[in-house]
């Protein structure tokens, strides 16, 4: 009997499954082939949709007394207030300063931002092919407006901290630990917002350093940021600090993206800020014993006894535990530590989404949900992030999606190390 033949549209359908899963021959040529279709579109952007000024004046100002030879931080002021970011942010705009003309020719500077913008597109590609993410998710990557916006239209810091962050990412999948731990801390020394990320940062150094090796990471870190600060410390250290990481911050009700819906007096209570600190600490504590901890396999409170003794937690187990840290690991635990931060912000605003839309279509595919839902549910978070100002609806959906992207990640990647191949959880296929 002869075999039956495969009807085209069969066959069709089975080489765009194997095309979504990045299983065809072709599948390398997709990512540059979206870079260049993005490039096409952001010059489109820049050449046919107008600047917004939001900052950027601000950020020539201070850096314009920068140059003048100011160095007292609390002295550093622009239009829209005081500079309350960490020094690099400073020297960055410095250079940025010089090269448009003292911050007028805006046309360069975006030309700069699109650059900067497909620099850490293509990073982030990286990273998820590293971690052996689906082809089908990248359309997500570029076509988001509001991301778009942030970079060419708005021109803002978070797009330096955002780079900054994906370095790090690339280089401790590569498990290039040391050059992984500065580049996390020259993008916390722009702005102090991918601090949280560093949960999710500190554990994967310890399963991947052991306890030593993580803590020397650790105060390197802490070194980078003293070098960078160095200029300002002796006119006045406190000042520099107390402006450059200030915790304490007062939001103002007018710009908040995400929690408008609850009111403005429930939003300025210390009442709604507490509740946020411990829900975002609970949720932190529930991924990393439930989740980021598994590679070790090790209870944890046997971890912590062994560290109280001076010991090294994970003895001979630590190149074991070492290997497990895969690419898949480290970007599904760091990308999850920044939505736990996201969804229990004190107050989100507009460029905040630049740390959502790159991390949002990893996120949704670890957890699981069907191509379709992981579609829908980014469609409903862009629109959410594009009305302005935003509104009681869509701040629950900015909300809503967040914490159902969380809360399906936490269930989604339940299997991860039942059965530990090294792989930080099997790669999730189209059903």
């Amino acid at each position: 009997m002869a075999d039956t033949e495969i009807p085209p549209h069969v066959a069709l359908l089975r080489q765009a499954k194997k095309l979504a899963l990045g299983e065809h021959p072709l599948a390398k040529y997709i990512p540059p082939l979206l870079l260049l279709a993005d490039a096409f579109l952001s010059s489109l952007i820049i050449s046919y949709v107008s600047y917004t000024e939001i900052d950027w004046i601000a950020y020539m100002q201070q850096t314009e007394q920068y140059i003048n030879g100011e160095r007292d931080y609390t002295l550093i002021k622009g239009d829209t207030g005081p500079l309350v970011y960490p020094a690099a942010h400073v020297y960055i705009y410095w250079v940025l300063y010089h090269v448009t003309e003292k911050g007028k020719n805006i046309l360069n500077a975006q030309r700069l931002f699109a650059i900067l913008y497909l620099g850490t597109l293509s990073l982030v590609m990286a990273c998820y092919k590293r971690a052996k993410a689906p082809l089908y998710i990248f359309p997500m990557l570029i076509l988001s407006k509001r991301l778009h916006s942030i970079f060419m239209l708005r021109l803002f810091n978070d797009c330096f901290a955002v780079l900054f962050l994906w370095i790090a990412i690339y280089l401790f999948q590569r498990r290039i630990w040391t050059l992984g731990t500065l580049a996390y801390s020259l993008g916390l020394g722009i702005k102090m917002t991918i601090l949280l990320a560093l949960p999710a940062v500190g554990v994967m150094l310890f399963l991947g350093r052991g306890l030593q090796g993580g803590l020397k990471q650790a105060w390197m870190m802490a070194q980078l940021q003293i070098v960078i600060a160095l200029p300002f410390l002796p006119a006045n250290a406190i000042g520099y600090l107390s402006r450059a990481f200030e915790l304490s911050r007062q939001f103002m009700f007018k710009w908040t993206v995400n929690w408008r819906f609850v009111g403005e007096k429930a939003f300025l209570s210390k009442e709604f800020s507490a509740s946020l600190l411990v829900a975002h600490f609970s949720a932190l504590m529930l991924f990393m014993t439930t989740r980021w901890i598994r590679p070790a396999e090790t209870p944890i409170l046997k971890l912590v006894q062994k560290t109280l003794k001076g010991e090294e937690p994970l003895g001979a187990l630590q190149h074991a535990v070492s290997i497990r840290v895969s690419p898949n690991y480290i970007l599904t635990a760091i990308l999850t530590a920044n939505a736990i931060g996201m969804l229990f912000a004190r107050s989100l605003h507009y460029q905040f989404y630049a740390y959502i839309a790159l991390s949002t279509p990893f996120l949704l595919w670890r957890s699981g949900l069907h191509p379709v839902l992981q579609y829908a549910l980014w469609a409903t978070q862009e629109w959410a992030w594009n009305v302005y100002p935003s509104t009681d609806i869509s701040s629950k959906v900015v909300v809503g999606i967040l914490f159902t992207t969380v809360a399906s990640v936490w269930w989604g990647t339940r299997k991860d190390f039942v059965n530990p191949k090294g792989e930080g959880g099997a790669s999730k296929k189209l059903s």
